[in-house]
């Protein structure tokens, strides 16, 4: 087991936490005509999708101020205390979580990429060659632990209380740890590129934001990344009652662009996957016309099959 040199970083989590700089996209912020969106972001990828997106913007007289942070805990405070407008760096479970924690009123307006988390080493080349007793370096966000746990359920080298769902699941659900791997969650996201660095764990299991930060490709570094079809959707956070704010619609529309999509899909090279929201549009669309169609009395497909099969 490792991590001989873990509380030296104590010192720079608490200075990552407070630490954010501003960057004021549009020359022109100040003038009277035109919309300002305050909006807290993560460094990568979040800030450079966001300023990618204010050339789009700028041009329709809406500027992002995007204020560059760098933890966790501090995005959703400012935006619950309405010093931002929206924010950029969380899933949805984080944002449930976090509403529930901190007795905040914050939803989700939309999603716009899904960050693979993924696992790195620098002595094994695949989660089923760990040893015994091996150390596993996490985060300290709760909402990320069933994310974690799944690269281990999937080898079959833990097992979790049977009924619950995976994203739901959190490290005292595992019933099954025959290898007495030890998940260490102590520590920061925003710390774990350098606790890998200093190889201070046998895996680090590191979200995509804070490694592509940290100069590491998820795609080409780690030894196991998670699938695209991720649950944890990055999306923009507001206000409860702002989801309706014309430039907050507008941001939206913009980050789920085919340009932003492109964007993402060529500067991260599948370290970053955007999502294609049009999809849950159209099955939404679809189950309404038939449950209008049920509602008018009409045949659906399911009505015709069992006449078939009454004949």
């Amino acid at each position: 087991m490792k991590l001989n040199k873990f509380a030296s970083f104590t010192s720079i989590a608490a200075a990552s936490v407070i630490a954010f700089s501003t960057l004021t996209s549009g020359a022109y912020a100040q003038e009277d005509d035109e919309v300002v969106i305050k909006i807290g972001a993560s460094p990568a990828p979040h800030a450079e999708i966001l300023e990618e997106a204010a050339k789009i913007l700028e041009e329709e007289g809406i500027v992002l101020d995007i204020s560059v942070i760098n933890d966790y805990v501090t995005p959703n405070r400012l935006l619950y205390e309405e010093e931002l407008d929206a924010n950029f760096f969380q899933h949805i479970p984080f944002l449930d979580n976090d509403n529930e924690t901190n007795d905040y009123d914050l939803v989700n307006l939309g999603p716009v990429h899904i960050e693979p988390i993924a696992v790195y080493s620098q002595d094994y080349e695949s989660i089923t060659d760990l040893p015994d007793g091996a150390t596993i370096l996490v985060s300290n966000n709760v909402a990320d632990e069933g994310r974690i746990l799944s690269f281990f359920l999937d080898e079959g080298l833990i097992e979790i209380e049977e009924g619950i769902e995976i994203q739901d699941a959190r490290f005292e659900d595992i019933t099954e740890n025959p290898h007495n791997f030890d998940f260490n969650n102590n520590s920061a996201p925003e710390l774990l590129v350098n606790l890998y660095e200093y190889n201070e764990g046998d895996v680090t299991i590191i979200n995509s934001n804070f490694a592509i930060d940290g100069d590491l490709n998820p795609v080409e570094d780690s030894i196991a990344i998670e699938d695209g079809d991720s649950p944890y959707v990055n999306v923009i956070a507001v206000r409860n009652g702002d989801e309706e704010r014309e430039e907050l619609v507008r941001l939206l529309e913009v980050l789920q662009s085919e340009e932003i999509q492109t964007f993402i899909e060529e500067t991260y090279d599948g370290a970053v996957i955007p999502v294609d929201d049009t999809d849950d549009d159209e099955d939404e669309e679809a189950e309404d016309d038939e449950e209008a169609t049920e509602d008018d009395g009409g045949e659906t497909e399911e009505d015709t099959e069992d006449e078939e099969d009454e004949e």
